[in-house]
């Protein structure tokens, strides 16, 4: 591939891998309603979860994680800076959370930043992972433990990396999930809001 493509293509290629809703796909493949139709409306694992089907679930986390993974993953592999392995990360991060496939409404992308991180150090991802479930396990939200990871994350690679260009991408994807949660922080600071075993309805 000519060089001059070899950064627009890894960009649009990392997007459009991102844009791919597997919360819609294993939807249909179990014979589910969409998604967006129920619950939170929101194209995502937990919400694919109300629907009952525990495998069609596991299929979207698995699918979201994957696909922020193998971008970064193969940036690294084809040897791109950390400039650009961190534009990657954010390509396929956004790619999620604005799909061209579903008129850019997506997910909150946290399988798809988890899967990121994973590829960037696996010692980061296991860091922040660590910091969601030790949330959600004292607290039972959901929710607060992504945004707490989310804050995390970032403060993790500033203390393995130093600044770069990934330690910014994790810094950007971390405001960008503090804002796609934002209704639920103000839903948890009133105290409205669900905890994981409390019923399908509520919003996350």
């Amino acid at each position: 591939m000519d060089s001059s493509l070899l950064v627009p293509g890894a960009l649009l290629g990392a997007y459009l891998l991102g844009s791919i809703p597997f919360a819609v796909v294993s939807s249909r493949v179990f014979g589910l309603a969409d998604p967006r139709s129920y619950g939170s409306g929101n194209p995502g694992a937990t919400n694919v979860l109300r629907s009952g089907n525990k495998k069609a679930a596991l299929l979207t986390l698995i699918g979201d994680g994957a696909k922020g993974w193998l971008a970064v993953f193969l940036a690294v592999r084809f040897g791109l800076s950390d400039a650009l392995v961190g534009l990657v990360a954010l390509a396929v991060f956004f790619g999620h959370l604005f799909p061209v496939f579903l008129k850019f409404k997506g997910g909150k992308g946290v399988a798809t930043a988890a899967g990121v991180l994973l590829a960037l150090d696996w010692l980061l991802g296991v860091g922040t992972l660590a910091v969601w479930i030790l949330t959600v396990v004292v607290s039972r939200y959901s929710s607060l433990g992504a945004l707490i990871a989310a804050v995390a994350a970032p403060l993790i690679a500033a203390m393995m990396w130093g600044g770069g260009g990934a330690t910014v991408a994790v810094g950007v994807m971390s405001m960008a999930l503090v804002a796609k949660h934002w209704g639920n922080l103000q839903r948890l600071l009133a105290g409205s809001e669900p905890k994981l075993g409390a019923g399908k309805k509520g919003k996350r």
